[in-house]
């Protein structure tokens, strides 16, 4: 992990590993170096010198982890949008779960992209008309619905030049 340290930071790498390979007590380093007791003792503990994760080591989540658990196979196998996931989460599973508890819980388990959940599916290639000597037309009919205020039935007819570039 890279440090990234303001200019006037109180613990840059080097004092860090004065602190950690010291054997005076806390007190005494937090007085020499400037720092509390609090982060002598922290850095005396340590084994290294780079920043922990800021991270909580016990996430405050609604879901219990069988409820997450269902919630990423809904999203896989139904692949539903966040807010048709959270309406089948509060009707079915837990009634207190909220928008951005339900978004982090995909992004955890890295779900939360649907695009990525859809299967690669090769595209398959555009049919073409075949090539024809000139004056021919293709013609398309198709039956429309009849209305019912209608008496008679309706057709579209759609006429498509094959040749290109007219």
């Amino acid at each position: 992990m890279i440090i990234s340290l303001h200019k006037t930071a109180t613990t840059p790498p080097g004092i860090r590993q004065r602190l950690s390979g010291s054997s005076e007590p806390a007190s005494v380093l937090a007085q020499r170096y400037g720092v509390s007791d609090k982060t002598a003792r922290k850095w005396k503990r340590r084994d290294s010198v780079q920043d922990l994760s800021a991270t909580a080591h016990a996430l405050q989540t609604t879901l219990t982890p069988a409820q997450e658990a269902v919630v990423v196979e809904l999203r896989r196998i139904l692949s539903l949008p966040l807010d048709v996931l959270l309406a089948v989460c509060r009707e079915f599973l837990n009634p207190d779960v909220s928008r951005s508890g339900l978004d982090r819980c995909l992004r955890r388990h890295g779900v939360s992209n649907r695009k990525a959940l859809m299967p690669k599916t090769s595209a398959e290639p555009r049919k073409t008309f075949k090539t024809c000597e000139p004056g021919f037309l293709h013609v398309d009919l198709k039956n429309l619905p009849q209305m019912a205020d209608e008496t008679t039935r309706r057709y579209l007819f759609v006429a498509i030049d094959p040749l290109p570039g007219r």
